[in-house]
């Protein structure tokens, strides 16, 4: 579990690609307090540390995240947003990231404005439902909030602070960025739209009815 709070930009050194696995080499400011078996955010896919060396550390991805998520996109040199796992005990600065990609949108629009730097993002359906205005969205792996939310975008404001500490100050348009949705709102979602909930019927427009709610 993540928080969504970038501890700094990484830049791929290399990338292999296997017949069943690719591994991606990382160099990492913290690389050398990593051990093989941690969680490491990297744009916002939760991969597992495989090895760690001088400043770098490796990472398996499977060639289904390699195709899901913009992962496969990268190349040698790109900067990349990194954060380890969150540890009990410290505060949650942003929102609850599992690090698990519900989707890929596309930064539709750049503007700087004053001391912000304005994205607007268009997000897939799979997404664009649990969008909210004012809401929590994890995009390459960091927690932001949207706003103008519309049925198929959103727009996140950078400030200076994230946008020197984290590649998204580098996006342009027609980048496409990793993009997870609040985990609370899927699991609601989940439980209120089961047909049984402990033996209850789901939430359904003839039960609000019921109720007086509707």
């Amino acid at each position: 579990m993540f928080t969504g709070i970038v501890e700094g930009k990484g830049t791929i050194r290399s990338i292999s690609k296997g017949a069943s696995v690719h591994t991606l080499e990382t160099e990492a400011s913290f690389a050398i307090e990593l051990s093989a078996g941690e969680s490491v955010s990297l744009n916002g896919v939760c991969l597992t540390v495989t090895g760690v060396g001088a400043g770098v550390f490796a990472a398996d991805v499977s060639p289904e995240t390699f195709r899901v998520t913009t992962i496969g996109k990268l190349k040698r040199g790109d900067a990349v947003n990194l954060e380890r796992a969150l540890a009990f005990g410290e505060r949650l600065g942003g929102h609850l990231v599992s690090g698990h990609v519900d989707g890929v949108g596309e930064v539709l629009h750049r503007q700087p404005k004053k001391n912000a730097l304005f994205l607007i993002v268009h997000a897939p359906p799979e997404v664009a439902r649990y969008v909210v205005e004012r809401g929590s969205i994890a995009v390459d792996g960091v927690s932001l909030t949207a706003f103008n939310v519309s049925s198929s975008t959103f727009t996140v404001s950078i400030i200076p602070h994230t946008a020197s500490r984290t590649a998204l100050g580098e996006k342009k348009k027609g980048d496409p960025v990793n993009l997870e949705a609040d985990l609370i709102a899927k699991y609601v979602e989940k439980l209120l739209g089961s047909k049984e909930v402990e033996g209850r019927e789901g939430l359904t427009i003839d039960m609000l009815k019921r109720y007086g709610y509707a």
